[in-house]
């Protein structure tokens, strides 16, 4: 069981909208830790449920549409059903109200994203969330040490 599970999500072949995608990757070079698990996909669907359900921690990073481009936030996720009855794609809260609902528990949950600027067709991100990306893994890596009580191996820094 991962105490930490990162779900990087998105179109990485849209532009900003790919950010999830990028950060996990990023993230999964900072932390080889049998204790962290990540993942990547399209949406957050109900097949996430399970695999929440059995972390400590979930991060959810994926790009806002909202604020200004380049702009890192972070917000607490609880646990909210969804009124709607599409199962095709769920919020980060509607994953852990399901996991609640199905386990009898859920992960703390925590929404990560950068705003975007450009979602148009490409692989690239635009300059905006390419530059604050960093910011966003440093993030990520520093509420890992703060909320988990495994040890993360400090980053490894070659003077070479």
């Amino acid at each position: 069981m991962a105490r930490l599970l990162i779900i990087g999500y998105g179109n990485p072949l849209r532009g900003d909208d790919g950010l999830g995608w990028r950060a996990a990757e990023d993230l999964a070079r900072e932390f080889p830790n049998v204790n962290v698990e990540i993942r990547t996909c399209h949406q957050l669907v109900r097949e996430h449920v399970d695999l929440v359900s059995r972390a400590e921690t979930t991060f959810f990073i994926d790009a806002a549409e909202d604020g200004e481009p380049g702009e890192v936030k972070c917000a607490p996720v609880a646990p909210q059903r969804e009124t709607s009855s599409s199962s095709h794609q769920l919020s980060p809260a509607a994953i852990l109200a399901w996991s609640r609902e199905l386990y009898g528990r859920h992960p703390r949950g925590f929404a990560l994203s950068i705003c975007g600027g450009c979602f148009e067709m490409g692989e690239k991100l635009s300059p905006a969330v390419a530059a604050s990306l960093p910011h966003l893994t440093a993030l990520a890596r520093q509420m890992a040490h703060r909320l988990s009580r495994f040890s993360m191996p400090a980053p490894v820094r070659s003077d070479r």
